[in-house]
């Protein structure tokens, strides 16, 4: 390392530890996403095909899941647009995304959750969940996810 007078070189700064490899990779991702965009508004179509992608894939058990919760969000709210979020599957309403599903894989979890952002307003009381653990999938679990995504979009 060259000193700072002769101008020549930058010190180097050590690798400040905080976000590990998959965090940034996902803020990578989210930054990519920011810029795709910002540069053009991409229609309902790519952008879906972009969630199948990002679907198709995940390991068989998180795409399990995504392929289910993905036809059941559009089934009861078809009015929300598929997008990617953070390299997620993701569902907004006006352009603000309402849910959106992380796989087990995403970040070497041991559940995949279905998450809601604040603009959901799932607002029950003083305490209310935002996000939703999910090994598989059953009839019940599923008329569960159906009234919370509908709640998040007003019915």
């Amino acid at each position: 390392m060259r000193s700072k007078n002769d101008g020549r070189t930058t010190p180097q700064r050590p690798k400040q530890a905080g976000f590990t490899d998959d965090e940034r990779r996902a803020m990578k991702e989210r930054a990519r996403e920011l810029k795709d965009e910002q540069r053009q508004s991409a229609n309902a179509k790519e952008a879906e095909d972009e969630v199948l992608k990002k679907i198709a894939e995940m390991p068989d058990s998180d795409r399990m899941i995504a392929e289910r919760l993905h036809a059941l969000i559009k089934q009861v709210a078809p009015m929300l647009t598929p997008r990617t979020w953070y390299g997620m599957p993701a569902y907004a309403k006006d352009g603000n995304v309402v849910c959106f599903f992380q796989g087990s894989s995403k970040f070497k979890m041991r559940y995949s959750t279905l998450g809601f952002s604040d603009k959901a307003r799932l607002d029950e009381g003083t305490v209310w969940p935002t996000a939703f653990a999910i090994r598989q999938l059953n009839a019940q679990d599923e008329k569960v996810i159906a009234a919370l995504v509908k709640k998040t979009i007003g019915e």
